[in-house]
C-alpha cells in the first residue's frame, strides 16, 4: 500500500533549511563565510537554519551557493500533467483510494 505524506509549508521550509545547512557544512563553510560569499546576512542565515524563514531571493542565494540552481528551475519547467496529483483533504483521500 502506499504511503502518503501530508505535508505542509513548514514541512517544506524545514526541509530546504536543513538541506541548504548539511551542504554548508559538507562544504566546510562557517555560517559566517557563507554570508560572506552569498550576501546573506549571516543572522538571516542562522534564524533560516533554525527556523525556515527566509525570503525567496535569499533562499535562491543561498541555493546557488550550496547546490544546483537549475535543479530548482527545472521544477518550474515540468508540464502540469506530470506531477502527480496529492490529495487536498481526508475526504479526497478515503474516497479515492490514495
Amino acid at each position: 500500500m502506499p504511503r502518503f505524506l501530508l505535508l505542509d509549508d513548514t514541512d517544506v521550509q524545514q526541509a530546504f533549511a536543513a538541506h541548504l545547512r548539511r551542504r554548508r557544512e559538507e562544504e566546510g563553510l562557517s555560517r559566517e563565510a557563507l554570508a560572506e560569499r552569498s550576501t546573506v546576512p549571516a543572522s538571516t542565515l542562522k534564524k533560516f537554519e533554525l527556523t525556515g524563514e527566509i525570503s525567496f531571493r535569499q533562499l535562491l542565494l543561498l541555493w546557488q551557493c550550496l547546490d544546483d540552481l537549475q535543479r530548482l528551475y527545472e521544477l518550474t519547467q515540468a508540464p502540469s500533467q506530470d506531477r502527480h496529483r496529492q490529495p487536498t483533504s481526508i475526504e479526497e483521500v478515503l474516497k479515492d483510494g490514495f
